[in-house]
């Protein structure tokens, strides 16, 4: 462990107007308190030398506030990576920076925390303590605290995901039974073990997809004796199966991704939110209430089916929920048809949009299965089309790379970003029940 030494700690701002009130008190205390003007933006900045290449550290910075509206909009704090001018607000000069996650500790105090990894070349660290958009308010900061923390792990978490779909053609000679899905799709898992898939996803209600009759008549209990079928694959592959199927549970119906694990158990299920208009919302399957993330010993994995595709809410709350993995059984998409009254017509390239928007916009990697095969797709968090089904493949596969390291072109963590620019407190009429859009 490098021995950092704490060089200087100084105020900043990008500004003079924009400079907040500092004071440095004798016992370790930073103020930095509102200077009467809407756009004050400033605060205290802690240089270290010392820091070595590839040294992981911990770092904590705490901070008790008073008098502020929205202290997650005017408190922040991140780590850069080699000397940041204090009269600057951008990050000239550093190579790698990383925000501190923000954890409220009590009723007025924040722990702004993180695991950081030193660059290769890295010399410096500032730490650098933002208030900000307070025309009121004061912060007091107390040092950075910062201790070895374990070092990288050697390899990324790497998941090998299979979509399973078998090809059109194959797909239309089947019977129309749930008997006959079952052994369609059972077999093709079979043949896709061989691949040693860390996860077979197969498509919107695969035991029932074009068998005649009501959901009503057609679902069935899960565990049963067709999902047992998935199951015994799944401990046998030591894999793990998302199963889509219409769910009989008691005096209710559901659309449901059964997740099977590699002990063959069913240990998650994911109720489709968002019905699809013109005939399932009112047919009297009952919608889900929630998007659950399961915490698998692969990765936490978070689930769509179909419908929900086209609300943007619902690949934003499994993000928001902590995923890595967005499993979206569907069987289409009406934004990637033709956008007038006939039969639907794919187009892909508003199909590829769509996907690869789900996965940059919250920062999962996702896998899509079509029934019909084409345009089921495996995309990472940037938004690359890992793998992609034209229709004539019985499966895709690729593997993704949960660990990525994707930076900014301003050296920030991607998924940081992400997450942290966000604006919640302004955001109430995403959830306003009876706001209709533009209607």
């Amino acid at each position: 462990m490098p021995t950092l030494t704490l060089e200087r700690a100084i105020p900043w701002a990008p500004h003079p107007a924009a400079a907040p009130r500092t004071e440095q008190r004798e016992e370790g205390a930073f103020v930095a308190a509102a200077n009467g003007t809407r756009s004050c933006s400033g605060g205290w900045q802690f240089h270290y030398s010392g820091t070595e290449g590839g040294s992981a550290l911990f770092i904590h910075v705490d901070v008790e506030y008073e008098d502020l509206d929205a202290p997650r909009d005017a408190l922040e704090c991140a780590a850069f990576w080699g000397d940041l001018k204090p009269d600057m607000a951008g990050c000239d000069g550093v190579r790698d920076w990383a925000y501190l996650i923000p954890q409220r500790t009590g009723e007025r105090s924040i722990r702004f925390s993180a695991r950081v990894v030193a660059p290769a070349d890295a010399g410096r660290l500032t730490v650098r303590c933002v208030f900000r958009w307070a025309a009121k308010g004061r912060s007091t900061w107390k040092a950075p605290v910062i201790k070895p923390a374990p070092a990288p792990e050697s390899a990324p978490r790497r998941v090998k995901v299979c979509v399973v779909t078998g090809h059109a053609e194959a797909r239309s000679k089947l019977p129309k039974t749930i008997a006959g899905n079952v052994e369609f799709y059972s077999r093709l898992c079979e043949r896709a073990l061989e691949t040693r898939p860390n996860l077979i996803l197969l498509p919107e209600i695969a035991l029932q997809w074009q068998v005649p009759g009501h959901a009503f008549d057609r679902a069935v209990p899960a565990p049963g004796p067709e999902t047992d079928v998935f199951a015994r694959i799944a401990a046998r592959g030591k894999t793990r199966i998302g199963l889509g199927l219409l769910e009989r549970e008691g005096d209710a119906v559901f659309n449901t991704l059964a997740l099977i694990g590699p002990d063959g158990r069913i240990d998650g299920r994911y109720h489709k939110v968002h019905l699809a208009v013109g005939g399932e919302s009112t047919s009297g399957v009952l919608p889900g209430d929630g998007f659950p993330v399961f915490s698998t010993e692969i990765a936490r994995i978070g689930c769509n089916i179909c419908m929900d595709s086209s609300a943007a809410e619902s690949s934003r709350i499994v993000g928001l929920n902590g995923a890595d993995l967005l499993l979206l059984p569907i069987m289409g998409d009406h934004r990637a048809s033709r956008l007038r009254a006939g039969s639907p017509l794919f187009n892909e390239s508003r199909w590829r949009a769509i996907m690869r928007t789900h996965a940059m916009d919250n920062q999962v990697c996702l896998a899509a299965a079509r029934n019909g095969a084409w345009g089921s797709c495996v995309v990472d968090r940037m938004g690359e089309i890992l793998a992609w089904n034209e229709g004539d493949r019985d499966w895709i596969e690729a593997t993704v790379n949960l660990d990525d390291g994707y930076r900014t072109w301003n050296g920030g963590c991607f998924r940081e970003v992400n997450w942290l620019q966000r604006r919640p407190h302004v955001y109430g009429a995403f959830v306003d029940p009876g706001n209709c859009g533009g209607l």
